[in-house]
């Protein structure tokens, strides 16, 4: 319980942080946003069309009975946009990161940066970090949807169906979750994605601390995008606690007017969003 709590309090310091950093926090937005309305109006197009989409994929249906044709096409009509929410919510995480990738770790890097001490980089060139990304999230993914097919058979056993499921089902929500958000500041310092899990199964408590509040939030997109960039700076705090990294707290900048951050050695092989807002 008590690792619990450490994980929790490493998201509320991350929400502190860029509490007290707003250019970050406004950097760290616009994945988010873009994410947002790419989803909204996939699911509007699909809302609008679903109809027409599931009467084209059951033709078998078309010689029966008026009643009974539209009771099935309406339950896979339901089905459908189910599912497809369903999707959209395991999904967005993911997808934000990935399009959010060079925003995310200059917040991490600026992270890392006020605690003192070294800031590590991977030294792969942005197209590499992407291609990487979208492969674990991907493997990530899938695991994710072998759990939630197996807690959805167990969902039709009477009482724990509908009580201890449901707490499995956030539990590897966040579980996943922390591993993708940690995966900005951990990729950076080339932990690959086996290291990664065996780091948060190491310290299930705080992996479960830090996602699991993040999973009952994050079920509204809408919420998502604004608790988004302090979860990726409480990831980067996780992912230093993971790896025992210590610092001494004195990097933070002197310049909140231009919202730079500079190390004491300088700048040189940092990379900063620029006032533009396009990845250098």
């Amino acid at each position: 319980m008590r690792d619990f709590g450490v994980g929790f309090g490493h998201l509320v310091q991350g929400q502190k942080w860029v509490a007290q950093h707003g250019r970050r926090f406004g950097f760290g937005l616009l994945p988010g946003l873009v994410a947002l309305v790419l989803y909204v109006a996939a699911l509007v197009l699909l809302a609008f069309n679903a109809t027409e989409l599931v009467a084209w994929a059951t033709p078998v249906a078309d010689d029966w009975s008026d009643l009974w044709r539209d009771v099935f096409r309406n339950a896979m009509t339901a089905l459908l946009v189910g599912f497809s929410v369903f999707l959209a919510v395991v999904t967005f995480t993911a997808v934000t990161l990935l399009i959010g990738q060079p925003f995310y770790e200059t917040l991490s890097e600026d992270v890392d940066r006020s605690q003192g001490g070294e800031v590590p980089e991977s030294g792969l060139p942005l197209w590499r970090e992407l291609l990487i990304s979208a492969r674990d999230s991907l493997r990530v993914l899938l695991r994710v949807a072998f759990y939630a097919v197996l807690l959805f058979a167990c969902g039709f056993i009477p009482v724990v169906g509908q009580t201890v499921v449901p707490v499995l089902g956030f539990c590897v929500s966040g579980f996943f979750l922390t591993e993708e958000l940690t995966a900005v500041a951990l990729q950076r310092r080339g932990v690959e994605l086996k290291e990664r899990l065996a780091l948060l199964r190491g310290r299930r408590g705080a992996a479960l601390g830090f996602g699991v509040p993040l999973a009952l939030v994050f079920v509204v997109p809408f919420v998502a995008v604004f608790l988004m960039p302090g979860a990726v700076a409480g990831a980067t705090l996780m992912a230093r606690d993971l790896r025992g990294e210590t610092g001494d707290g004195t990097g933070e900048e002197n310049d909140q007017e231009d919202g730079n951050l500079s190390s004491p050695g300088g700048d040189q092989g940092v990379h900063h969003i620029p006032h533009g807002g396009s990845h250098p």
